[in-house]
């Protein structure tokens, strides 16, 4: 079956706006989690988040600022670096032959929120029309395509932090059917009142006031994670038409992807991390992979215990006594819903590219865990290949292997 390759990457994240800033800042370990600014979080039980500062005058036509949510402006951003990235002109090609396709937790919850506080407070006739399809998961999958004129076969997936991987791996389907090529990825985060209430509602929430006591996973202090927004958008396409279009580099390969779900969230048992474990199975069967062929692991990271503790173990199981690298960079962005992975698979092909993979900060691993997690500094490895994971609300499980450039 054709390889199908990564050719393009764009990237928004709290310590970074654009691939490069953000993999010098993610390199340098710096985080970009503090004090939520968008609105006052006192009255909350959590305060911290990895926001991603953007005046959208500056990067943006003037016509599409009234009509996006914050989240939807950075995935337009995202989607443009990709496309620079690639090299490709969007005209030259069938416009029913680039497709799009992103996945998202939330869709324009700052915008419905701002919208509903209208209605409430001043009635339907002040409610922006814009409301209608601002807020919908969708939106950014629409908004990308309608900007850039594509076609082609789109989408979008709903899977909360699994789910930015499982649109990647639809858009690696797409390209194998025949797609030229596919923006895919994600761009997500709801930090607003609206939104904050639902993720707290999870009670995963850290309450640390400090973000260096906030977002541990694996320490045996950890107490619950920080959301963040942003993400990753990547352009992906068989690997011979890129080579056969003139294509300037290919960044890597998407090798392999499966997904699995959990029991059913008020059942009695315990998780286990079988239904990871099964993911991360099947992933490297579709890969043609075995374990010893990983050479770094970019893992979900949850810093609860409970879901740290069924991640390490289904981690060792599939690794057994082997020390596989572990690499946590989240734990300087936030958790960002469906944009983790997306921009875990970013963070891999780059540490893959460079001979570095970033370390994880603010944590110190459990022993008990039994994971080689990176911590301190930048683990300098020649690594090929890596193993992303990724587990939303409600049992979802997502597992990706990529590898490097030819």
């Amino acid at each position: 079956m054709s390889a199908v390759a990564v050719t393009g990457m764009g990237v928004v994240a709290p310590n970074g706006l654009g691939t490069e800033a953000y993999w010098k800042a993610t390199l340098a370990a710096v985080s970009g989690i503090g004090r939520i600014t968008r609105f006052d979080p006192e009255r909350y039980p959590a305060t911290l988040a990895g926001e991603v500062d953007l005046d959208p005058t500056d990067r943006l036509p003037g016509r599409l600022i009234p009509q996006t949510d914050h989240s939807t402006r950075l995935s337009l951003l995202a989607a443009e670096e990709a496309i620079r990235d690639a090299g490709i002109d969007a005209g030259e090609l069938p416009d029913d032959q680039v497709g799009v396709v992103t996945a998202s937790s939330a869709g324009g919850f700052e915008f419905g929120h701002r919208e509903l506080d209208k209605l409430w407070r001043k009635g339907p006739e002040y409610v922006s029309a814009y409301q209608s399809f601002a807020w919908f998961y969708a939106v950014n999958t629409g908004q990308i395509s309608i900007r850039h004129g594509l076609r082609g076969p789109s989408g979008v997936l709903v899977a909360d932090q699994a789910g930015g991987l499982d649109a990647i791996a639809q858009a690696r389907r797409l390209v194998r059917r025949g797609v030229s090529a596919v923006l895919t990825g994600a761009v997500d985060g709801s930090l607003c009142p609206w939104g904050w209430i639902a993720q707290s509602s999870g009670g995963r929430l850290s309450g640390a006031a400090d973000p260096a006591l906030a977002y541990r996973p694996f320490d045996a202090e950890a107490d619950g994670y920080v959301p963040g927004e942003g993400g990753a958008i990547l352009v992906l396409e068989e690997a011979d038409g890129a080579r056969a279009r003139g294509a300037e580099r290919v960044r890597g390969y998407v090798l392999g992807h499966a997904a699995t779900f959990d029991r059913r969230p008020d059942s009695a048992a315990p998780d286990t991390g079988r239904g990871l474990r099964r993911a991360v199975e099947l992933a490297l069967d579709d890969s043609g992979l075995r374990p010893d062929d990983i050479d770094v692991v970019f893992a979900d990271a949850a810093g609860t215990p409970a879901l740290d503790r069924a991640e390490a173990a289904a981690l060792t199981a599939v690794f057994g006594d082997r020390p596989v690298p572990v690499s946590a960079p989240k734990t300087m962005t936030g958790r960002m819903c469906a944009g983790a992975g997306p921009l875990d698979v970013v963070t891999a092909l780059l540490a893959i590219e460079s001979g570095q993979i970033p370390s994880a900060v603010h944590t110190s691993p459990a022993a008990h865990y039994g994971l080689n997690l990176i911590v301190g500094r930048p683990l300098t490895l020649a690594a090929r290949t890596a193993l992303i994971v990724a587990r939303g609300f409600h049992g979802f499980n997502s597992a990706m292997v990529v590898g490097a450039a030819d």
